[in-house]
């Protein structure tokens, strides 16, 4: 009976502690942390108020956008800078090589940086392929300007001085940081997946193809959209490589915009606010996956 009552007052206290210590829980887990809740505010300002600023200023008139308040709103609104962007630019055959440009980096960089990051993670134990991975990282530190000149004279004879060319060079240069990615999130997946299917006779093909390449669709999306942003917003490598006017890129393009004797900001801010929005739809359905890709490529399984 002792037992009974010993094992009873030692079990309600507890309980009765747990019960009072929920509700004080609940309270600190929804109570708002209000310095980090500032600085997301001053984030996302950061961001908010330039993409105001150019719509804004696409819808004013050219009077208005030399005001000297950019904040204002557009009175009267003014629709007409868009059409005036569209001739200017010629924005079918320049959106269209922009994005036939960018298509060839996503593709060329997905393809070469999942197949070279399969060998070198599979292969680590040797050491050339550690050596082909340190070799890929030091590239990411060198300057383009470095190898500016090379790289448009060695196009040049290969006739690749056309948006083909770009978008290799550009996938070239992605290839580095993809690599980065794309080690790291294979590390994740477990080598004894691929054991079983070389086990019912798959060939190392088949595995990456059938087996690996469908686990790594998070990834392909997070490096897609880093190669398509670096690929669309790219205009040094545009401007020095391709030899024919007529097939520049959006943002090379734009350019035209500039003068030593004034800008007109109206069309200006309509034409960027044309090509940036390509690049805003691609990443809010793709968001999901850039997030995903990062984070479960930061933690081993």
């Amino acid at each position: 009976m002792t037992a009974v009552d010993t094992r009873t007052q030692t079990t309600v206290p507890s309980g009765r502690d747990d019960d009072d210590d929920r509700p004080v829980r609940r309270r600190r887990l929804g109570r708002p942390n209000w310095p980090l809740t500032i600085l997301l505010a001053v984030a996302s300002l950061t961001v908010l108020v330039p993409l105001y600023v150019t719509v804004a200023m696409a819808f004013k008139t050219s009077a208005q956008s030399v005001d000297g308040n950019a904040l204002s709103l557009p009175a009267p609104f003014n629709p007409a800078s868009f059409v005036e962007a569209w001739q200017l630019t010629r924005f079918p055959v320049s959106f269209s090589v922009s994005v036939g440009v960018a298509a060839l980096t996503v593709v060329a960089t997905l393809l070469l940086s999942s197949f070279a990051s399969y060998a070198i993670v599979r292969n680590w134990h040797k050491r050339f392929f550690r050596f082909s991975f340190v070799y890929l990282l030091a590239a990411m530190f060198l300057p383009f300007p470095v190898i500016a000149l090379p790289q448009i004279k060695l196009t040049a004879q290969l006739g690749l001085d056309n948006p083909i060319g770009v978008g290799i060079l550009h996938a070239m240069f992605q290839l580095s940081f993809s690599v980065l990615l794309y080690s790291a999130y294979l590390r994740s997946i477990p080598v004894e997946l691929e054991e079983s299917a070389r086990i019912d006779g798959a060939s190392t093909w088949q595995i990456f193809w059938q087996i690996i390449l469908p686990l790594l669709a998070p990834m392909n999306a997070t490096v897609g959209i880093f190669a398509f942003l670096a690929s669309w917003n790219d205009f040094m490598l545009p401007s020095l490589i391709t030899a024919d006017p007529t097939l520049q890129t959006l943002p090379v393009v734009q350019n035209i915009f500039q003068s030593k004797f004034g800008t007109n900001y109206n069309v200006a801010f309509a034409s960027y606010l044309m090509a940036m929005a390509p690049t805003i739809i691609v990443y809010l359905f793709a968001q999901r996956w850039v997030i995903s890709g990062v984070t479960q490529g930061a933690v081993k399984n």
